[in-house]
């Protein structure tokens, strides 16, 4: 395995060489700072061992970040590589490479930790929950992410990356065309990440229907917690169907099996079925959530209660339950006949139509309202028109026959950019302006976001809409380079300037962020937007039980119902007297469960049994100690409750 790694570091790219020596360097850098800062106890007591569903939150965010700033140096990479014609900036191999490991991390290590942060942040404060349902296991899955992140991200350094796509095909990614470690890294790395995804759609799914505050009954509850629980029924129908597939997939690679082997009776279009089952649902879990934080951003910049909530709820589940019919669009030209495509084409259409419901209550909502332009509006603002058109396209290519002309065209690659950049990225990015404040207690800084804001958009303009028109001049997806007679020069080198400015943006996002940190405006009211659900009930950060009292839910919008009563001089009812508080204690075990599997993902990507042995028996040791322990949790006082919401 060493002598694999050494061989493929020497003759690889000088590009990935001085990325290996950077990274590096990086994790020395980190390794000296914490021993010089004595931050390591710190570092294991507050973060590391944590099963607080705010911290998780927070690590989410940081890791979605961090992994922004990989795939988004990839897009860069790729878009380099295409600005003229005949370039030789990448060679055809870390080309491949480079938009297998973009396209994976983007959906799977940006868009799902980003929802996950979301998540995690907001929907145990906006039910009145002190926690959510099952903590440990909850830190359990934000490990298994992390060391699923880890391993994919290492292979660009030791072995080698995926080279087939982020969809990896066989016979493509079989052996027999991809014989290195790369798909191994793919897919160890997304079974280990997506196991801790289905716990946490089981995790949210029972903590909203158990955990809600006593009269906060299902129709009052926040349309964010309503799309959270859309997204994680389709979580845990959806990625079985991927888990199935990894690991025939990597059967086939590891044991020799042939499941997808189409000379050896396999069939590789079971994996692309397979695949694509999850593949699509995937494109709602991650716009799901989405759909709420814009509700919940839209009606409180608005002082507005959202229009036709009732509708709203109906369209989240609808597109839940729709999202499971649409897979096959993705190969309509596959020969599965007229019948079959047919039924896929108006499934596919049909999931606009609760789209239209939203976006048309969302203007009624804004209609008359009292807007405030603020990061998080704006990003809401931008977003609408952006999914639109990334809708109408979709709908185009929902069309059986209109697809046989866009399969595998530029225009394909322009229209999931426009709805997963356009709708997840925007919308996640409004949720992360919406609820920093409640993060971190202090507030990002509003001129150097609108820079952000305005260099991302137009750099989102300028990068994809030409790929539209390049994909109508025959432009495919997947190519590496070009001739000049082909007349997609002008057209690529527009699109590359426009990467160029959302990478901008980007930068001034963490200049923002870092900034803010010392020069941040403190939110000492903990309701710095005049919010309306529940937590902005709560001081900025929220103590780690969330609730001293756990409140009282009598209307829609119970926050601001309340702040309304008081205006007019209608007191709350009187409180009961403070109570201890129950909590879990922290915990090392996830930490090192989610360890254990990367050590036996990281033996089986290089066939070395021995170390996925002892990966998997530190599994089970994990188990078996959590399932003996007697961990009952700890009592906060009232004294330490009283001297905490004093504070």
């Amino acid at each position: 395995m060493i002598n694999q790694i050494v061989e493929y570091l020497r003759n690889a790219d000088p590009l990935i060489q001085m990325s290996a020596v950077a990274a590096v360097l990086t994790l020395l850098g980190i390794i000296f700072a914490l021993t010089y800062f004595k931050k390591w106890g710190w570092l294991w007591r507050e973060w590391i061992t944590t099963v607080d569903h705010k911290k998780i939150g927070i690590m989410y965010l940081i890791c979605a970040l961090l992994m922004l700033f990989r795939g988004g140096v990839d897009a860069l990479l790729m878009r380099t590589q295409l600005a003229f014609p005949n370039m030789n900036f990448l060679d055809s191999q870390h080309y491949n490479e480079i938009f297998s490991t973009h396209g994976t991390i983007m959906i799977l290590f940006v868009a799902m930790p980003l929802i996950f942060a979301m998540m995690n942040i907001a929907v145990p404060l906006q039910i009145g929950a002190r926690d959510v349902a099952f903590p440990f296991l909850n830190a359990v899955s934000f490990w298994l992410f992390f060391f699923g992140a880890l391993l994919f991200n290492l292979s660009f350094i030791l072995g080698g990356s995926p080279d087939a796509g982020w969809v990896s095909y066989p016979p493509l990614a079989e052996l027999s065309h991809s014989p290195g470690p790369g798909i191994n890294y793919y897919v160890l790395s997304l079974q280990i990440s997506g196991i801790g995804s289905i716990a946490t759609g089981i995790n949210f799914i029972v903590t909203i229907l158990k955990m809600r505050a006593p009269g906060m009954t299902l129709m009052k509850m926040p349309l964010f917690c309503w799309s959270v629980l859309a997204s994680c029924i389709v979580i845990i129908f959806a990625f079985p169907a991927l888990t199935v597939a990894l690991a025939l997939l990597g059967m086939d690679r590891i044991f020799g099996t042939h499941f997808f082997t189409m000379l050896h009776g396999g069939n590789p279009m079971m994996y692309v079925n397979l695949f694509w089952v999850w593949g699509h649902p995937e494109v709602y879990i991650a716009i799901l959530p989405v759909y709420g934080i814009l509700s919940e951003v839209v009606s409180t910049f608005s002082r507005k209660r959202i229009f036709g909530y009732k509708s709203m709820v109906a369209s989240l589940m609808l597109i839940s339950v729709i999202s499971y019919f649409v897979w096959v669009h993705h190969f309509f030209t596959m020969g599965a006949g007229p019948g079959v495509n047919s039924f896929f084409a108006v499934a596919s259409m049909a999931v606009g139509i609760p789209t239209g419901v939203k976006v048309f209550n969302w203007l009624f909502t804004m209609f008359r309202g009292r807007i405030r332009l603020t990061l998080p509006m704006l990003w809401s603002l931008t977003f609408i028109p952006c999914f639109a058109v990334g809708g109408a396209t979709g709908i185009m290519l929902a069309s059986a026959p209109a697809d046989y002309q866009f399969h595998n065209s530029y225009f394909v690659i322009a229209h999931f950019h426009q709805t997963l950049i356009g709708g997840a990225v925007f919308g996640l990015l409004a949720g992360m302006y919406y609820w920093w404040p409640k993060m971190f207690g202090f507030k990002l800084n509003e001129t150097l976001g609108k820079w952000a804001f305005w260099f991302f958009n137009i750099g989102f303009y300028v990068c994809f809409m030409p790929q539209y028109a390049l994909g109508f001049m025959g432009m495919t997806r997947r190519v590496y380079t070009y001739p000049a007679e082909t007349g997609w020069g002008t057209l690529n080198f527009v699109s590359t300037i426009g990467a160029y400015l959302m990478g901008i943006g980007f930068l001034f996002i963490v200049v923002q962020i870092l900034y803010s940190i010392r020069y941040g405006e403190r939110d000492t009211t903990g309701d710095p937007w005049d919010g309306r659900t529940l937590e902005w009930s709560l001081p900025s950060p929220v103590p780690h039980y969330n609730f001293a009292q756990i409140p009282t839910v009598n209307e829609r919008d119970a926050w601001w119902e309340m702040k309304q009563q008081r205006k007019e001089g209608i007191l709350p009812p009187t409180k009961e007297p403070l109570k201890p508080i129950h909590m879990p204690n922290n915990s090392s075990l996830p930490f090192f469960m989610g360890l254990a599997f990367f050590v036996a993902g990281f033996g089986l990507v290089f066939n070395q049994f021995i170390i996925a042995t002892v990966g998997l028996i530190g599994v089970v040791v994990c188990m078996l100690w959590r399932s003996l322990e007697k961990d009952t949790g700890h009592w906060i006082s009232v004294d330490e409750i009283k001297q905490m919401e004093a504070s």
